[in-house]
């Protein structure tokens, strides 16, 4: 099955056949396609698949993603192996991908719910290191329409970013969400462009969709609503933090750090202060929507 995901194309080939992949990646239905173009990944799914033992592999690290450890290993011959584990600790997906992550390999074990838990897990996964080095992100953040451009909120989880764009959503006129988890960034002809994504969290928010992406603020808790413009290099480390990047891989982090900076010269990027109430929405329309420079 073929998929344009931030108009790029991914293959995603399982052993039983599309049916089946339809059940495991619900999300992705309105990214289905059948559009000729360059790949920018195969994914196998494989019935079985053998882990690369010890000899020929090196561990880097055990990574909490929120929705359970990864625990990632470097191959001898430049690739990666991914070993993912849900919020129980179950292992439920074995992932082999070589240096570029162009071409990757996995397994699912477990119940469908943890099939399907594994399968979008491991495509994320994939799509961010893969697309890294084509100026392209995947983001923490939830976005907002409006006047035909894209806002992005992020904030650490809990913080409140769903809640602002729910704040526009209520308050102001003619808004609509496009993504409430990960949406992509794109560096695109000297633009930074915002597309919809198959990962959303918790909310059912999978639209095929760009978007120019005008601006990315930062939500703070405080005990009133106003907007602090932050300095080239906090706005870098605002973004950078938000990104799905492996820092000790140093070509692929370069990439991202790059893709970064063409970014953040071209869209507005502050912290907004505030209560979750539909005045912060307003306060933020107003920063977002002054026409004078920062």
């Amino acid at each position: 099955m073929t998929y344009i995901i931030g108009g790029h194309k991914v293959t995603v080939n399982l052993y039983c056949g599309d049916g089946m992949l339809d059940r495991l990646l619900p999300s992705f239905s309105s990214f289905k396609s059948e559009e000729c173009g360059e790949q920018l990944f195969t994914l196998d799914v494989c019935k079985t698949l053998g882990a690369i033992d010890s000899n020929d592999s090196r561990l880097i690290r055990e990574v909490d993603t929120g929705n359970g450890i990864t625990r990632v290993s470097k191959l001898k011959d430049g690739g990666y192996q991914f070993n993912v584990r849900n919020v129980d600790g179950v292992e439920c997906a074995l992932i082999i991908c070589n240096a570029e992550f162009d071409k990757c390999r996995c397994s699912l074990s477990g119940t469908l719910p943890m099939m399907r838990f594994a399968l979008n897990n491991t495509l994320m996964l994939v799509y961010a290191f893969s697309a890294a080095k084509h100026d392209t992100l995947l983001v923490h953040a939830s976005v907002v329409r409006h006047n035909g451009v894209a806002y992005a909120f992020t904030a650490k989880s809990g913080t409140g970013k769903s809640t602002q764009v729910a704040n526009w959503l209520r308050n102001i006129e003619g808004c609509d969400m496009v993504n409430d988890d990960n949406p992509i960034f794109r560096f695109i002809d000297g633009k930074a462009m915002l597309f919809g994504s198959p990962w959303s969290g918790k909310t059912p928010c999978y639209r095929n969709i760009v978007v120019p992406l005008a601006a990315l603020m930062m939500i703070k808790r405080d005990e009133r609503n106003y907007v602090k413009v932050q300095s080239p290099i906090m706005a870098f480390s605002t973004l950078l933090t938000a990104c799905s990047a492996m820092k000790w891989d140093e070509a692929l982090f370069e990439n991202v750090c790059g893709t970064v900076s063409k970014i953040v010269e071209n869209i507005k990027v502050a912290e907004l202060h505030c209560l979750p109430n539909a005045e912060s929405a307003f306060v933020c329309r107003e920063y977002l929507e002054n026409d004078t420079t920062d």
